[in-house]
């Protein structure tokens, strides 16, 4: 019997890893799809859909998923019509949380999050709430044991960072949105590896919590990554 438990624990394991990562395809699908639609198939030229195909390709995702995305983004293929929204909301310790979603049901979505963020013990928040709280920066993360703090915080500074700091055991790199291509390329001709690259919302201001309230962030933030329509959190 125990080696059957074993067994069904490895099948559920697994179940649950190919959920997530089909979640994780179809948020990044989704992504490329409104990014073709808004900018047209050419990565060249379309900065948002580059992105798009670069995080679906560190992400593994296959080859034929990503054109598809882009046939449906521009017409070639059915798809369903989505559409771009912002939410704001608060999180226990009155920890500020914004979310990018695309999703074809607002209402669907509005309800689902309103029902995460309570079970929380959050609340979704009336836009324009919590954005003040935010500003739109390049971010980088780069892994201690991948580079040296001196020789990347130089580099770094060259290429036009405005901040790095050590958090954990990674460099975090901060750069204005306009200097974000220049500083990518240059960590990647001194072929420094990143975790994380990309255009986000960096917070102002940070609030300090104890273990039970920062555990409860935690707990939200994932049950909100669990949804299909939350494209980042």
């Amino acid at each position: 019997m125990s080696g059957h438990s074993h067994w069904a624990g490895i099948k559920h394991k697994k179940g649950a890893a190919d959920a997530k990562k089909g979640r994780l395809f179809s948020k990044l699908a989704r992504n490329i799809t409104v990014a073709a639609r808004t900018g047209g198939k050419d990565p060249s030229s379309n900065v948002k859909l580059r992105y798009a195909i670069e995080k679906a390709r560190a992400a593994n995702m296959p080859k034929d998923s990503i054109e598809r995305a882009i046939k449906k983004g521009t017409g070639e293929l059915p798809g369903q019509v989505l559409e771009a929204r912002i939410y704001e909301g608060y999180g226990p310790g009155g920890v500020a949380i914004i979310l990018e979603t695309l999703t074809d049901n607002l209402n669907r979505t509005a309800a689902e999050l309103r029902h995460i963020f309570e079970g929380s013990g959050g609340k979704l928040a009336q836009r324009g709430s919590v954005a003040y709280m935010f500003e739109t920066k390049g971010l980088f993360t780069v892994r201690c044991q991948d580079a040296d703090e001196d020789g990347l915080m130089l580099l770094a500074i060259e290429a036009g960072a405005e901040n790095m700091r050590r958090v954990g055991d990674e460099f975090e790199i901060i750069c204005r949105p306009e200097d974000f291509e220049r500083l990518k390329q240059a960590l990647q001709e001194n072929k420094i590896l990143t975790q994380v690259a990309e255009i986000t919302q960096s917070p102002k201001v940070t609030v300090d919590l104890d273990e039970a309230q920062a555990r409860k962030v935690v707990s939200l933030l994932e049950a909100l990554e669990e949804s299909e329509d939350v494209q980042k959190c």
